[in-house]
């Protein structure tokens, strides 16, 4: 009797007013895009679109956080939206378009404000200072909000160059950087909320940094910002999911490799003072392969279903199917290792850490180095 009194309410029983105030804001948004944008969609969209319902509520009563975030977001994402007008020349003219909230100057807000982030975060650990730290997550905070408010707006920007032109922006490598900054920020945050671990910030931030740096050379190198059609190869619902998935795979190896990073130094005694314990480290870096696993295996078979209805077949052993099932394999064995060996310490770190040079390869170096049916985001 008294474990069954211990045990939580169902989630039905524990969802206050808010929460259900929230789902109803999240429906509404989706029908009221569904309305606006259904000539531009399929069956399939529409499915999807109907299907980010109860996912973005859900997400939403589980991490409180999210809330806010998705509120900003399509309260200010509308609000730029509106200042075009529906002509795309308004973006030189109106004022918080031209410097605040067109989708190039989100995005470059946001890189600047995960610059300052990452500093910040050091100087935390560094200093032991708790209010650098939170500065840090607030900084973080709000650089993901702007790259989400940039991604929406170029997802609007599109139509307006035209109808046929129009598309989700994760297509090419700069659309898919800023997505992979976001979602490994996100992944990040919500694991330094649960795990109280704001100096592991200062690692974790390297690898965004890096992904931003990458952004602005190749956005002022090779003007890779400026909109264009897609290739008909993309043009399917698949690019929606398979996407996504994919790089909540990414950032979640990302994540590992940085607190692999922490982890082995923290064992030689470098910042162990200033960061959490190897036990509280090695648990992170297990859940964020866990959770890349997950995602990376739904994306390798979503890939695999678009493979089969662009290509005709399953499977083709091009370059980039070849380095994706080596990352699977990769992380496979890392779980395997931990979970059936119970395997712990330096080589799992030092595991994942290599791991990360794996992954970027499959990522990006496929796409430098080789050729195939998946050369679409070229350098």
């Amino acid at each position: 009797m008294e474990l069954a009194l211990n045990q939580p309410a169902p989630l039905l029983k524990r969802l206050s007013w808010f929460d259900w105030l929230f789902a109803a804001i999240v429906a509404a948004g989706a029908l009221f895009a569904l309305s606006q944008y259904a000539d531009y969609m399929d069956i399939y969209e529409k499915a999807i679109l109907l299907a980010v319902i109860p996912s973005l509520a859900v997400a939403g009563w589980f991490w409180k956080p999210f809330r806010p975030l998705f509120l900003v977001v399509g309260a200010i994402s509308l609000f730029a939206i509106s200042q075009y007008s529906g002509n795309l020349a308004r973006m030189e003219e109106a004022f918080f378009l031209r410097f605040l909230i067109s989708s190039q100057a989100a995005i470059m807000w946001m890189c600047a404000l995960f610059g300052f982030a990452t500093l910040t975060y050091w100087a935390g650990l560094l200093a032991r200072s708790d209010f650098t730290l939170k500065t840090g997550s607030a900084l973080t905070w709000s650089a993901v909000a702007m790259g989400w408010i940039g991604l929406m707006v170029r997802w609007y920007e599109s139509y307006l160059i035209g109808a046929d032109v129009g598309h989700i922006p994760v297509s090419n490598l700069y659309e898919v950087f800023v997505l992979f900054s976001l979602i490994t920020a996100m992944m990040y945050l919500y694991y330094e909320a649960r795990c109280q671990t704001r100096q592991l910030g200062a690692f974790v931030l390297l690898v965004i940094s890096a992904a931003v740096g990458f952004i602005l050379w190749y956005t002022f190198d090779r003007g890779a910002h400026e909109i264009q059609p897609l290739v008909p190869a993309l043009k399917s619902w698949w690019m929606k999911i398979h996407v996504p998935a994919n790089f909540v795979g990414y950032g979640g190896f990302s994540i590992a490799a940085m607190l692999g990073v922490a982890y082995l130094l923290a064992g030689r005694g470098i910042l162990a003072s200033r960061l959490p314990k190897l036990e509280v480290i090695d648990d992170m870096m297990y859940k964020s392969i866990a959770i890349g696993f997950g995602f990376f295996t739904i994306a390798t078979i979503l890939g695999a279903m678009w493979a089969a209805e662009a290509w005709g077949g399953y499977w083709s052993w091009d370059p980039k199917e070849t380095w994706a099932l080596i990352v699977w394999l990769n992380y496979a064995a890392w779980l395997h290792i931990r979970l059936v060996k119970g395997l712990r310490g330096p080589l799992l770190a030092w595991w994942a850490v290599v791991g990360l040079f794996v992954t970027s390869f499959a990522f990006i170096g496929v796409n430098m180095f080789l050729s195939g049916l998946h050369s679409y985001g070229t350098l």
